[in-house]
């Protein structure tokens, strides 16, 4: 069974927005700051992959253990959490943001979001049926 696990938060926006404020906003938003990274490990490697979109197109995960001085092993486990929140893909050797721009990930978000709900809605319904309700 896979699970993508899509996580919104709803954090007012700051009113003076650099784009280091809009950029906290947006990880903050997609629940990039867990309670045990407290060094936003996963938020800088968030980062560094919007970076390699126009550089590069992805990363590999030693990559992104030698730009921000983390071990591979936080690397990877960070990368597993983006994957699966849907943020991210891996491609051969790379990581890559899901999206060559963060409109078309949220776009691809809403999207996914859309199915779920279709998801449950449906079997709402039929619980309703068996139910009785």
């Amino acid at each position: 069974m896979f699970v993508r696990r899509i996580t919104i938060v709803n954090v007012r926006r700051p009113r003076q927005v650099s784009v280091n404020e809009e950029l906290q906003w947006f990880g903050t938003s997609l629940g990039l700051f867990g309670e045990r990274d407290r060094d936003k490990s996963c938020f800088r490697i968030f980062i560094e992959l919007i970076k390699a979109i126009k550089a590069t197109g992805g990363l590999t995960s030693d990559q992104l253990a030698d730009r921000l001085g983390l071990t591979r092993a936080t690397v990877v486990h960070h990368l597993n959490t983006l994957m699966e929140k849907g943020i991210i893909t891996h491609e051969g050797n790379k990581y890559i943001m899901r999206g060559d721009r963060l409109t078309l990930l949220v776009d691809d978000l809403q999207r996914d979001t859309d199915r779920a709900i279709q998801e449950m809605k449906k079997a709402a319904e039929e619980l309703d049926r068996m139910l009785q309700l």
